[in-house]
């Protein structure tokens, strides 16, 4: 472990500027996939805690009609279409209740994220309540943005598997967008050369 410590340092000390990079993704990249995994549990058990009744309640807006891949169904913005099984029953996984579900769970997870990636990786002393709020407002930018994407093709894919499955595909995609998105929205709030009691 000493050996590797004295590498980094030698390498720091010749490479600052990539040695900054290299520190920030790989903690980044780290971070980030611990709160995917945890996404993908609240996406995954909460709309069960939520049960059936939320499950079946209709809460979208806009109502768009559209017929993709020989599916017909709602996209909106905000909400999420209610689904049912071949008998046409609610099924778990769709409806107001996945809607509180993600999020929830996309906004739980920000608050695990924010102080890690705050503290540790850009280790930040700036003023952190401005900073929480221009964290805060991409966020909400984020989650209507990937809400809309996901609700293009998760009718669709609810159709063909388990909410188990493409629950993984709701994550990779809003962990993998959010990921991009964060990393330069973090640049810009540490920003660098920061006074300690800024």
């Amino acid at each position: 472990m000493e050996a590797i410590k004295r590498k980094w340092a030698g390498f720091e000390e010749q490479h600052p500027v990539a040695a900054k990079w290299i520190y920030q993704v790989g903690f980044f990249v780290i971070f980030s996939n611990g709160v995917t995994i945890f996404q993908y549990l609240v996406f995954t058990f909460m709309p069960k805690l939520l049960g059936y009744e939320l499950a079946g309640m209709s809460f979208m807006w806009p109502k768009v009609p559209v017929h993709l891949f020989g599916v017909d169904f709602t996209w909106c913005i905000f909400g999420a279409e209610v689904i049912y099984d071949k008998a046409g029953q609610v099924m778990i996984g769709g409806g107001l209740g996945y809607f509180i579900s993600y999020e929830v769970g996309t906004f739980l997870a920000q608050c695990i994220n924010f102080p890690l990636q705050r503290n540790i990786t850009f280790k930040s002393h700036g003023n952190p309540w401005y900073q929480a709020m221009w964290y805060f407002i991409a966020w909400v930018v984020l989650s209507i943005a990937c809400n809309a994407v996901n609700n293009l093709w998760m009718p669709i894919a609810a159709v063909y598997f388990a909410p188990a499955v493409y629950n993984i595909l709701v994550t990779v995609i809003t962990g993998g967008i959010s990921m991009v998105v964060f990393f330069f929205v973090f640049k810009i709030i540490f920003p660098e050369g920061e006074k300690k009691n800024a």
